[in-house]
């Protein structure tokens, strides 16, 4: 199957949106939003404006879950607390996927190493994901 690769050297809000919108999919229903919150400390992390044209056409909810190591994102109370200061909370709903247990079991049947892989049971709220 092939696959078709978009470009766009334009790294801003609204060329993502046209990136989007190019692709010809509508997400429908209830919308995830999967972005990485940022760390503690670093910019190195695309910040709330940057998502914002596409999270706000889409309707979306923005969706992570917490950390397997430590640090400010592994428990959901710290994690609330770095999506406030990081801005995220000012624009969207915040969604921690697994913020409540328990988690849900994905079976991987094919997978050569992996057979499972658990997931915040808040994912099954939601009918679409970017």
């Amino acid at each position: 199957m092939k696959s078709t690769v978009y470009f766009c050297k334009d790294l801003s809000p609204e060329a993502v949106l046209k990136l989007y919108k190019q692709l010809g999919k509508e997400l429908t229903g209830r919308v995830a939003i999967k972005v990485h919150s940022g760390e503690k400390g670093n910019q190195n992390f695309l910040h709330p404006e940057f998502w914002r044209d596409v999270i706000d056409y889409v309707g979306g909810t923005v969706v992570e879950c917490n950390t397997a190591y430590e640090g400010e994102r592994n428990t959901t109370e710290k994690h609330v607390k770095l999506f406030k200061y990081h801005g995220w909370t000012k624009y969207f709903d915040v969604d921690l996927l697994d913020s409540e247990g328990p988690d849900i079991e994905l079976p991987i049947p094919d997978g050569k190493v992996i057979k499972k892989n658990y997931v915040g049971k808040n994912i099954q709220n939601y009918d679409s994901m970017l």
